[in-house]
């Protein structure tokens, strides 16, 4: 029976017994989309199109900010920014959904303009119709982060402002936190000095996960960066994975990138801390995970 079929039949049986149509649709949906194959922009198209498509996540009339990693100054085969044209699909559907503005900001590490333009992800976003912001550090503002660890900091106003958030990370190793994938993405989202928030990572990167809590979180697999993390500088740093996965819990996410560098994601402390303080599960055999190749 085709997904589609089955959600109807679903959906009448459940009506009939008195539940909500929208809670039994919302259950059919997988907890991960892990999707594989040839092309950035089908794989993109094709994870979120088995979690129920952008509009699940992007209402008429949204703001949107999407959050990729455009950290280093690097061309995409380098494998250390989001794969633009991944970025640019990203753009599309939220636009298709409804969006009445996308948003693309990120707040690098080396020179913005280079980044941006190097990393393939300006244009590619433009192409699609977003406007492309680069880290103003008079759009920062200190607010109240909440974290067991860190208590305030300063966040670009635009995630404040924008009505839905989605996150686009790379999948990359990393000197300090082991992976740099969803979690790590938000120290993007923010300014001050990154030296003091890698004093003790793991905690950063939980407190701004519970912090941001974004619509949905895509993750760039399609080709990773296995060794010399984070930034690279070698495509033989690099290594194909064609896939993308994407899904709401981001921990599941993390967890599951964990995975294409064979790290335990039990044994990393950031996945730790997330799932003690209930961002997500940890255990992927607890995880609904739906795989297809496009």
């Amino acid at each position: 029976m085709e997904r589609r079929e089955f959600i109807k039949e679903l959906v009448i049986g459940g009506v009939a017994i008195g539940l909500s149509p929208h809670l039994l649709a919302q259950s059919s949906y997988p907890e991960l989309a892990v999707v594989t194959g040839e092309s950035p922009e089908k794989i993109t198209r094709g994870a979120v199109e088995l979690l129920g498509g952008m509009k699940r996540f992007i209402g008429r009339g949204d703001k949107v900010i999407i959050k990729p990693n455009i950290g280093w100054d690097r061309t995409p085969d380098m494998a250390a920014c989001t794969n633009p044209e991944i970025v640019k699909t990203v753009v599309t559907l939220a636009l298709e959904a409804g969006a009445r503005e996308v948003i693309v900001l990120d707040h690098t590490i080396n020179q913005p303009k280079r980044c941006y333009i190097r990393s393939g992800i300006q244009a590619a976003a433009q192409s699609a119709g977003a406007r492309v912001l680069l880290p103003d550090d008079q759009r920062l503002k200190k607010v109240n982060i909440k974290g067991d660890w860190l208590k305030e900091w300063e966040v670009f106003v635009d995630f404040l402002e924008a009505d839905k958030i989605i996150n686009l990370p790379a999948t990359k190793v990393h000197s300090l936190s082991r992976v740099t994938l969803g979690m790590k993405n938000w120290l993007g989202a923010v300014g001050g000095s990154r030296n003091q928030l890698h004093q003790r990572i793991d905690e950063a990167m939980v407190d701004l996960a519970a912090f941001f809590k974004p619509a949905i979180t895509i993750l760039d697999s399609y080709r990773i960066l296995f060794r010399n993390g984070p930034q690279g500088g070698r495509i033989s740093d690099t290594k194909l994975m064609k896939t993308v996965v994407a899904g709401t819990d981001q921990v599941a996410i993390d967890a599951y990138g964990a995975t294409f560098f064979d790290f335990k994601p039990q044994d990393l402390r950031f996945l730790q801390l997330a799932s003690t303080r209930g961002l997500g599960k940890l255990d992927l055999e607890k995880v609904k995970i739906e795989k297809r190749t496009v």
